[in-house]
């Protein structure tokens, strides 16, 4: 039995027919970076049971996005995207809403997430959701894969 159509605005795992809709709005919300590719970033998230891609839609295209991930101690969440002509509607709180309950479904106990320091318009909105800063500093270096 096929599952039912996802209502509009509702938050379901992101489907193959999804993919180039998904990175389209990450562009067009100034998500993506030379040095990341999307296309890999959406499918290592897809590949195991530890993360996912989800997706609302309204009429027929992707609309808001929400990448979780649970590394076994914390939730995190990437890629969240609303469409720009429907940014301050709510999809963004609901993206966060949804990926929130799908990595408190898998055991997170506390959910973080990464902003760009240029990206200082996204604070009052993560503010508002009840998100702080956490006095750390985040280390990283690029690894040669094999």
């Amino acid at each position: 039995m096929a599952a039912a159509p996802a209502a509009d605005g509702e938050f379901v795992e992101i489907t193959d027919a999804d993919v180039e809709q998904v990175v389209g709005l990450w562009r067009d919300c100034g998500l993506t970076r030379p040095w990341n590719d999307p296309h890999v970033d959406l499918a290592d998230a897809r590949a195991g049971d530890t993360s996912t891609v989800l997706v609302a839609r309204s009429g027929g295209r992707v609309v808001a996005t929400a990448m979780a991930g649970h590394d076994g101690h914390r939730g995190w969440l990437y890629y969240v995207a609303v469409a720009p002509d429907l940014q301050g509607s709510g999809l963004g709180r609901a993206a966060v809403v949804a990926a929130e309950a799908w990595l408190v479904a898998r055991g997170a106990r506390k959910i973080q997430l990464m902003v760009r320091t240029t990206n200082t318009d996204v604070l009052g909105f993560y503010a508002r959701l009840g998100y702080s800063d956490q006095d750390c500093t985040v280390l990283g270096r690029w690894v040669e894969s094999s």
